[in-house]
């Protein structure tokens, strides 16, 4: 087991880059904020969170582990094998001391471990019983994510943690409640716990899965072959048992007359964060981030700002982190932030001047353009593949051809190679494609999947 102590709190840093040169009458401003976060705190910190840790352990945290037991699990049989062998490798990765409940998940939602509404802290003891609770799992009735989510956000809320993190599995589409049920569902859970998603096989729907990855700040996957569940729980534990601070918001503080026309995190992944926004004083706002290990994002920022003359400066936007302040149970993120936060230290500044010289403010910045043409990219593929499944040859054709031109101009070798399995590339630089005539599913799922997923500007 990972051995943490205080000293493994990080603390983080705010990068801008921008080209801040406008022309004459120039209005909008772009910059990519890169956030790090890296281990070396101290204890009594600004960064340290409440609840943060106990005493020779790593951060607090509550996992509620969610394993889909509707029928179709037994199409094959291996299928609910390998679920319940994967969530037995993600409990043996549970550090000593976290909080855990197994959800088993048909039409309804069941306390599959501990039970009586509450968490087992993980042990050599509870690790060996919840992995004996999960052999009584069987396939059998429907599918309604809704009522799963809620009972894991029930079930978390009994700790008093730092992290609360679900981990969900399903192997089908979401047919026994409807749609608005699942996002009251994702609304009633969004800022109280973060969630990783995964659809197992090729028989769920990519925006469900995708969905509420996105409502919950968390990642989002396929994984084709049930065999490699395993692997993949056991990755995704250790990175959830990595996140060392909760309920971090990107705040946005903007001078008067400044409009903010959006905010997206734009590495790891595509992210809109723009409709997500909390106010937060004056001319403020929180984005919500999640859980921060360590590790390094990318956010885009673009700002409309009053014109100007020439020779005139300002400042655009500025940039800081904020977590909620100890003892501040009142406020969930994605409530008004209000007084009860903390501010981790780090703060971006984003400028505007005015110039009459052509070449700097005709000029883009790597980051921005770079980010632009990932975001593009996410887009041209999501657009494509819908407009491949309506039958529409031509616009899938141009949308996935513009799709593998940004993804080989970008560098974004990965997504190349997925895009290489639904059309058959004639020129990528050009973007001449053809599609293939038979996709397999697991392929196009894949794409879509992971189409969101970008790579870092080369600096």
């Amino acid at each position: 087991m990972a051995n943490f102590s205080k000293s493994n709190v990080p603390q983080f840093a705010v990068d801008v880059y921008q080209n801040e040169y406008l022309p004459e009458g120039g209005r909008e401003v772009n910059a990519i904020v890169t956030v790090t976060a890296t281990g070396g705190g101290t204890v009594g910190s600004a960064v340290a969170a409440p609840h943060l840790y106990s005493p020779g352990q790593g951060p607090s945290a509550a996992v509620a582990l969610m394993v889909d037991c509707s029928g179709s699990m037994d199409y094959p049989p291996t299928k609910m094998r390998n679920a319940r062998d994967a969530t037995s490798a993600a409990i043996d990765t549970l550090r000593d001391g976290v909080h855990f409940a197994v959800v088993g998940g048909t039409h309804v939602a069941k306390e599959v471990y501990p039970g009586g509404g509450r968490l087992a802290v993980a042990g050599d003891t509870t690790r060996a019983q919840a992995k004996q609770a999960l052999r009584s799992l069987s396939a059998g009735g429907g599918t309604a994510i809704g009522t799963w989510l809620r009972l894991a956000d029930r079930l978390l809320s009994t700790a008093d943690v730092a992290i609360r993190h679900g981990v969900l599995l399903t192997d089908g589409r979401n047919e026994h409640e409807s749609p608005e049920d699942l996002k009251a569902a994702l609304d009633a859970c969004a800022g109280r716990f973060t969630c990783d998603a995964r659809g197992v096989g090729t028989d769920w729907e990519v925006k469900e899965v995708t969905g509420i990855a996105s409502a919950l700040l968390g990642t989002a996957d396929i994984v084709a072959d049930p065999a490699g569940l395993a692997a993949d729980f056991t990755r995704m534990m250790e990175t959830a048992m990595g996140k060392e601070v909760a309920d971090v918001a990107l705040r946005l503080w903007t001078p008067l007359g400044t409009t903010v026309k959006f905010v997206k995190q734009v590495a790891p992944t595509v992210e809109e964060l723009t409709g997500r926004r909390t106010e937060a004083g004056p001319r403020a706002g929180d984005y919500p981030t999640g859980s921060w290990g360590d590790e390094s994002r990318d956010y885009h920022v673009c700002v409309e700002v009053p014109a100007a003359g020439l020779g005139q400066e300002m400042l655009a936007a500025r940039v800081s982190l904020v977590i909620p302040e100890p003892g501040d149970t009142s406020r969930p993120s994605g409530a008004e932030s209000g007084g009860g936060v903390r501010n981790l230290g780090a703060q971006g500044l984003v400028r505007a001047v005015w110039t009459d010289d052509m070449t700097a403010s005709t000029s883009i910045n790597p980051q921005v353009a770079h980010y632009t043409g990932q975001a593009e990219l996410a887009q041209a593929i999501q657009q494509g593949l819908d407009l491949r499944k309506a039958g529409d040859i031509d616009g899938a054709t141009a949308k996935l051809g513009r799709a593998v031109q940004l993804a080989g101009a970008s560098g974004n070798a990965d997504t190349a190679k997925l895009l290489a399995k639904v059309v058959d590339v004639v020129d990528a630089a050009a973007g001449t494609v053809r599609l293939k005539a038979k996709v397999e599913e697991a392929d196009e799922m894949t794409l879509e999947t992971r189409s969101t997923k970008t790579v870092r500007v080369k600096k």
